[in-house]
């Protein structure tokens, strides 16, 4: 059985983390993975990851892309691999 994956957008709800995290969704959807998906847009608990650039891609705790928008092809990969 596949383990639940955790998965965090953090920005302040510009576009590119707005589109980040519909990216986020269509590769889930794409690659049929169960995830919790969580938008952090709270300032005091972006601090909390050290996070300089949004938006920031976190993958099971690891931050994975930061600064740019992730491509759906892009999230993809770092969920199957």
């Amino acid at each position: 059985m596949q383990t639940l994956r955790d998965i965090k957008i953090l920005g302040a709800g510009c576009a590119k983390c707005k589109t980040t995290y519909n990216n986020v969704l269509a590769a889930l959807k794409e690659t049929n993975i169960e995830a919790t998906v969580t938008k952090i847009e709270d300032l005091e608990e972006m601090m909390r990851y050290n996070v300089l650039t949004t938006p920031v891609l976190m993958i099971d705790g690891v931050a994975k892309i930061k600064g740019r928008v992730a491509e759906v092809k892009e999230i993809k990969e770092l969920l199957t691999n």
